[in-house]
């Protein structure tokens, strides 16, 4: 079978987040970065959510929602599941770098330079400068 006789790919199969206590329900509250964090920590088999979701709570207050939305994308980006590493991406500020994927080819038009044959870098040329 190919993916192209059937219009291209699966889509890999998505789940929404079902908040059941009132803290999943403020935390998801935060926006579409906060879900993603949940359903990654969940996925990772995170069994002290209920507790790091208090601790991003308190983040949450003393940095700001846009601070703690901009390090939940940044955990997401690299898989980092746990209120602790939040709690160091926001303690690392923004002066963080931002990998981005490869681009393309740099091309550039180079200064010609003189050639030499192999012959000038024989062992009797050592030591005679040209």
């Amino acid at each position: 079978m190919t993916d192209e006789h059937y219009g291209g790919p699966r889509p890999a199969p998505r789940r929404a987040a079902r908040p059941r206590t009132a803290a999943e329900k403020a935390f998801l509250a935060l926006g579409p970065a906060a879900e993603a964090f949940l359903t990654g920590s969940a996925a990772s088999g995170n069994t002290r959510l209920a507790g790091d979701l208090v601790e991003l709570a308190a983040l949450q207050a003393a940095h700001g929602e846009q601070a703690l939305t901009a390090a939940l994308e940044r955990a997401v980006t690299f898989r980092r599941w746990r209120a602790e590493d939040v709690r160091s991406i926001l303690a690392a500020g923004s002066g963080t770098p931002h990998p981005a994927p490869a681009g393309d080819a740099l091309v550039l038009e180079l200064p010609p330079v003189p050639a030499r044959s192999l012959a000038e870098y024989t062992l009797d040329k050592i030591g005679q400068v040209s």
